[in-house]
């Protein structure tokens, strides 16, 4: 057993460790890297914190990521509650503490840029926890995960935490040829269990039923009996007998309450409709907090909101937040103000709040179970129609249910409605398939990064070290495996259409032939196609002037330190000398240009620009995009980077130039606006930091230190306090 591990035994624990969490915690003892698939709640942290502790033994540095803000806080204040202040530091954009501390709490970006910069806090650097490493399949912010894998310094091992996926070997052994020795430890076993029930109204009464959706591992056979029902009386209109109606959000609830459910999230996929929900629900005199509980939750608030002033709290809605809190009902999304979504956290973890109407984002990460989740609806909005939950997304909803520790027996329910199909529901409770799929794709920062450190063979290479490529390639086997038996097929065919003739066999020679063709496409599209992007991204740089041959030009080094979607835009406004000779409510509001992107389904609007200046600036920065865009077409066959948008650009500017809170929320959510301005403030100090006019960078930075006030300061303070 080595020092580390004797000093960190894993008979210490002041309770029993699972199988999983004894498996991983050997591993970790003995120097390999380690992938934890398990569901939520099933103890992962364990295994997290245990090789903290082991990192400190060999007195090294450990780097917990994360990625989001609020997971990092909350990761932070429990290891702070462990090791202490002195030990343990934060790095989240908004917020550094205690940097050089040999614990960090970081999210995944701040460690991807510091592999980058070739930071000199990597030396010591012995264990690298990468929490919720599911998260590479997002196709935004999942290549950073892959990034740093491939990246961090040979001597870092890793411990990468994840939902259960049914891959998790090929990620081991994609794991494996980068880092060495890796072990993956699985758990598919829920802490508590779970009943899943459908809920549904029966003809007018005000009562509700809870059908179960499985009768052991099959579909209940009342639900198929259901389904049957509503389809003949479809058909039959005005037919007597059971009438099926969807259940309202109170009877919901009250019925929970009955059934001792509660407390529950309760899934609702629109911010607007969470609000609305929470509302209607307050003033449903529902009596779901008692006097102490009441008492509780505003000594528990007031730390969260102390920093906003008066005005501040009138124009957020404080009021009518904190009468839904203490009625024990309250909403959770982004649109939120931070400090209001984590007080209502906070409460609702003491079970102080018994309903939270929640989107989807309450799934990601957070520390915040229930004994019941409910799902109102199967279906959600993808940007373009409404399509049925991915059993992951399912899945990934459901694990909030059922407390560790407190309750025997979690609940899933699913309420119905008339275009529910039982079939659906019971698909999505028994699947059990979540494959881990790469989101990885190389972007210009990525392309700089690499040519600036490594020569073209090797550069090329590292893209095929990607878990895309590994894939890939797997992917092509495959696909070469089934072609070469389409050849073997289709010779057949065409020697049984020679000798007997006739349609039948030219049909065949015909389908066999168009599989075949279908076959090399896949192929074809398959190998190497991670390089030929980047070949693609290199061509448009050298045709942009920034890269010659192999080597950075000025510009090229630039964006080597402009991590963002519209990376190059930015940079080349930068070097273009749009951002020159700006005021700070200017710059913000053309910078905000560059970060904004409107949610799916709003519709665009000509801004109210402040001044005819920036009016004409935002019109270059449209024509530097269409000359953008262009090349891009020219190279990759289609436009690469988003074109600007100054949706949020009058907020900006407004708000950099000192305007009160209540001006500047006239058409956006606070959480939004919040949100809106830290990414000004990050892209702000980049730009400072990598800007060549002297004046521009300190413009830069003025910006980014005038916009952190007020509201926005505070949730970043009330986050890492």
């Amino acid at each position: 057993m080595t020092t580390a591990a004797a000093a960190t035994p894993a008979d210490a624990y002041p309770f029993e460790l699972d199988r999983f969490q004894r498996e991983a915690i050997a591993a970790i003892d003995d120097g390999a890297s380690v992938i934890v698939a398990a569901p939520t709640g099933a103890g992962k942290t364990v295994v997290a914190f245990h090789a903290v502790r082991v990192a400190l033994a060999e007195r090294r540095r450990v780097f917990y990521t994360a990625p989001i803000k609020a997971l990092s806080n909350q990761k932070y204040a429990d290891l702070v509650a462990e090791h202490g202040p002195e030990s343990v530091g934060l790095l989240t954009g908004d917020n550094a503490i205690n940097p050089g501390a040999p614990v960090v709490v970081m999210t995944t970006e701040v460690l991807r840029n510091m592999i980058y910069a070739e930071s000199p806090d990597l030396r010591q650097l012995g264990w690298v926890i990468l929490d919720e490493v599911h998260y590479l399949q997002d196709p935004y912010r999942g290549p950073v995960w892959e990034e740093i894998i491939i990246h961090a310094p040979p001597a870092v091992r890793f411990v990468c935490l994840s939902a259960t996926v049914s891959n998790v070997e090929e990620i081991r052994s994609w794991v494996a040829e980068l880092r060495g020795a890796v072990q993956a430890v699985t758990e598919t076993q829920r802490p508590v269990s779970l009943d899943s029930l459908l809920c549904f109204g029966e003809n007018e009464r005000a009562n509700l039923q809870f059908l179960p959706v499985l009768v052991g591992d099959r579909p209940n056979p009342e639900g198929e009996r259901l389904d049957r029902e509503r389809r003949s009386r479809r058909r039959v209109r005005g037919a007597g007998g059971r009438r099926w109606r969807a259940p309202d959000r109170i009877a919901v609830i009250e019925a929970l309450s009955r059934r001792r459910m509660l407390p529950a999230i309760y899934f609702i996929f629109s911010r607007a409709a969470c609000d609305d929900a929470a509302r209607l629900a307050a003033r449903a005199s529902l009596e779901l907090t008692t006097a102490a509980e009441r008492r509780r939750i505003a000594e528990i608030v007031e730390p969260h909101v102390a920093p906003l002033g008066r005005n501040d709290r009138r124009a957020v809605g404080y009021e009518a937040w904190m009468a839904q809190l203490l009625s024990g009902v309250a909403a959770h999304h982004a649109g939120m103000l931070p400090p209001f979504k984590e007080a209502t956290e906070a409460c609702f973890i003491r079970g102080l709040i018994k309903v939270v109407f929640a989107t989807e984002t309450l799934s990601l990460g957070l520390n915040m179970p229930a004994r019941t989740v409910v799902i109102e609806k199967l279906t959600k909005f993808s940007g373009e129609g409404h399509e049925l939950l991915t059993p992951s997304s399912y899945t990934q909803l459901t694990g909030r249910a059922g407390r560790r520790g407190i309750d025997e027996q979690g609940y899933a329910v699913v309420l119905w409605s008339p275009r529910l199909r039982f079939g659906d529901v019971a698909g999505l409770v028994s699947s059990r398939a979540f494959t881990l799929v790469s989101a990885f794709r190389p972007t210009y920062n990525m392309v700089v990064n690499l040519i600036a450190r490594l020569p073209p063979d090797e550069a090329r290479s590292v893209l095929g070290r990607s878990l895309a490529q590994y894939q890939s390639d797997r992917e092509v086997v495959v696909l070469e495996r089934q072609l070469t038996e389409g050849r073997r097929m289709l010779a057949e065919a065409n020697a049984a259409a020679r000798r007997r003739g006739g349609h039948d066999a030219e049909r065949r020679l015909r389908r066999i032939t168009r599989r075949v063709e279908d076959l090399r496409n896949k192929l074809r599209s398959k190998k190497d196609t991670l390089a030929t992007e980047f070949d693609e991204l290199t061509e448009v740089l050298r045709r942009r002037g920034h890269l010659d041959g192999w080597t950075l030009a000025d510009s090229g080094l630039r964006l080597a330190g402009i991590y963002h979607e519209r990376d190059l835009l930015v940079t080349e406004a930068l070097m273009a000398g749009q951002l020159d000779d700006l005021d700070g409510p200017s710059l913000a509001a053309l910078l905000a240009c560059c970060t904004y992107e409107r949610r799916g389904g709003d519709v665009p609007v000509e801004p109210r620009w402040p001044t005819v200046a920036l009016r004409a600036d935002w019109a270059r920065l449209g024509e530097l995009h269409e000359s953008l865009a262009a090349v891009e077409t020219a190279c990759l066959g289609r436009p690469r980077t988003e074109p600007p948008d100054g949706g949020f650009a009058p907020a900006a500017y407004a708000w950099t130039a000192g305007a009160p809170l209540a001006r500047v929320l006239d058409d956006i959510t606070p959480g939004d606006f919040v949100r809106n301005v830290k990414l000004v403030c990050d892209l702000a100090r980049q730009v400072g930091r990598v800007a060549p006019q002297p004046t521009t960078a300190a413009t830069a930075h003025e910006v980014a230190r005038g916009m952190f006030r007020g509201v926005v300061a505070s949730s970043a303070l009330d986050a890492a306090g």
